[in-house]
């Protein structure tokens, strides 16, 4: 039986890497329940299968770096750590959860997964970028994040955010009130979430100046974007034609992120989806990524992810019942 001897730096309080009550603790020894772990000080010594030991060490030294970079450990992100180093290939947790996208108010916005820090860097390389996921797995708010952060660095002069306004028949005239009254309903989760990245007392100054722009995807027909961060949220719900549109407004100097969820469609009398086809005519041209986001990278209480997941299991259950119903029966010999 292997044994093993993992001294913690002094500068690093056990309960920093252990949790309060060894809650941490507890996450790591289900986790790895062929080792015998035990504590003492500031020394954590482990023994047993020896692949096991070496994936534990690794667990304990990426953690140590996410606690130096200043973050709090949580069970949670515990948990995703451990996740990713037992992934095929193995992901490096620190470099994931260290990731620093935007920091206001003393509150750092960072990738929570492997997947989201895949999206963050497909952002970074590519002009186009499309996030397709369930709910909760920060499609939208990364994406937001990494806008504000662009806008901040000067890479760009604005943000666009716009949406399609589905429920409203895009044409949004028979609702009462102003435009801004119109819209609220739509685009009030993309004001949600700015209000989480900048000073909520610049936000009117910014969008009356037009650096920031908040806007159904039916007022980006005709236009040019230049030199902006633009993000089209709920893409599931255009049209190929909505979508096409789109995408042409691209302009010099200008960044594009497309998030939606295939699963979530809501056009009416069956319509498709222009995200559902997307991959089908871009999928081959370069400076163009498409990241694929999972139930494992839903961010909000784990309860969420497990119903995204029960989800798609009924859907291709009803799903594969349907097409065994419209299969011809073979007839027997001699009927």
């Amino acid at each position: 039986m292997d044994r093993t001897l993992f001294a913690v730096p002094s500068a690093i309080p056990m309960v920093a890497l252990l949790g309060p009550a060894d809650a941490h603790l507890r996450v790591i020894e289900e986790a790895f329940p062929t080792l015998t772990i035990t504590v003492r000080g500031n020394e954590i010594t482990f023994a047993g299968d020896t692949e096991q030991g070496l994936r534990l060490e690794a667990l304990l030294n990426e953690l140590l770096v996410v606690i130096r970079s200043g973050q709090n450990l949580t069970i949670d992100l515990a948990e995703r750590a451990i996740s990713m180093l037992k992934q095929e290939p193995q992901e490096h947790p620190a470099e994931v959860l260290s990731l620093n996208i935007l920091s206001n108010r003393g509150r750092s916005i960072r990738p929570k997964t492997a997947n989201q820090k895949h999206y963050v860097d497909a952002i970074d390389e590519c002009t186009i970028t499309f996030g397709i996921g369930p709910a909760g797995t920060g499609k939208t708010y990364l994406a937001m994040a990494k806008a504000v952060a662009a806008l901040q660095a000067k890479e760009v002069n604005r943000i666009i955010l716009t949406r399609p306004a589905v429920e409203a028949g895009e044409h949004l005239g028979f609702l009462p009130g102003t435009l801004s009254e119109k819209i609220d309903p739509y685009l009030r989760p993309l004001f949600d979430a700015l209000h989480d990245m900048i000073d909520q007392d610049s936000i009117p100054r910014l969008m009356q100046t037009g650096v920031i722009e908040v806007a159904p995807l039916a007022y980006m027909r005709g236009r040019t974007l230049n030199d902006a961060f633009i993000i089209l949220d709920e893409a599931q719900n255009t049209t190929p034609e909505q979508m096409k549109m789109f995408l042409t407004r691209l302009g010099f100097g200008s960044k594009m992120v497309v998030t939606g969820d295939v699963t979530q469609i809501d056009l009416p009398n069956g319509a498709k989806s222009g995200l559902k086809v997307i991959r089908e005519i871009l999928g081959d041209l370069e400076d163009i990524s498409f990241i694929e986001l999972t139930p494992t990278d839903v961010i909000r209480n784990s309860l969420v992810g497990e119903i995204v997941e029960a989800y798609g299991k009924f859907d291709d259950a009803r799903l594969a019942k349907i097409q065994e119903q419209q299969t011809p029966r073979q007839l027997r010999p001699g009927g």
